[in-house]
């Protein structure tokens, strides 16, 4: 891990970035008190899907859906 000083890390920024992809770099202001950045890949949603095409219309979605809800209270009944 590279230790970078607050100074060095503001001068750097885009470099440490970069850098972080592949280790973690710690920054260390005069304090004494010691940060590390380290990257985090982004995650996806599971429910983050690619679309369908369809010449389904709005009213038809909602009609099947409605449908589908009405069978179902039937079949509980």
């Amino acid at each position: 891990m590279k230790v970078y000083t607050y100074s060095e890390a503001r001068q750097k920024l885009t470099e440490l970035l970069d850098l972080a992809r592949t280790e973690d770099v710690a920054i260390r202001r005069r304090g004494g008190e010691t940060f590390v950045l380290r990257y985090e890949r982004a995650t996806r949603s599971p429910l983050d899907i690619p679309g369908i095409k369809t010449k389904a219309s709005m009213k038809d979605i909602l009609d099947a859906i409605s449908e589908v809800r009405d069978g179902s209270r039937r079949s509980k009944n």
